[in-house]
């Protein structure tokens, strides 16, 4: 289904906290344009979200600080950035993302 064109998510990374530097990305998994929003009509959008790094460099939470519009793709966002992984540094670490959303059909 052409609606269902995947999100271009383009990572702003920000570190959190003590100003070191951003955890090496090791695997990301794009989010998928949501089908209720191109049935909507909405073909762009964007999601601000604070990840929580494991020491093991897995995304253990995800929160969304920003979204535009709201709560439209929130969900695909969380699924897709809890399948990221990182570098592992051996503590806790969190880090800021922007996913920016285009349908491309």
């Amino acid at each position: 289904m052409k609606w269902l064109a995947r999100a271009m998510a383009v990572g702003l990374m920000m570190a959190l906290g003590v100003a070191m530097a951003s955890p090496k990305v090791l695997k990301k998994v794009p989010p998928e344009f949501p089908a209720e929003a191109a049935r909507k009509g909405i073909n762009a959008g964007s999601v601000k979200a604070k990840l929580t790094i494991g020491p093991d460099g897995a995304v253990t939470d995800v929160e969304i600080l920003e979204a535009e519009p709201k709560r439209v793709f929130d969900k695909a966002s969380i699924e897709a950035l809890k399948g990221w992984k990182f570098e592992g540094t051996g503590q806790k670490e969190t880090l800021e993302i922007k996913l920016v959303y285009r349908n491309e059909d």
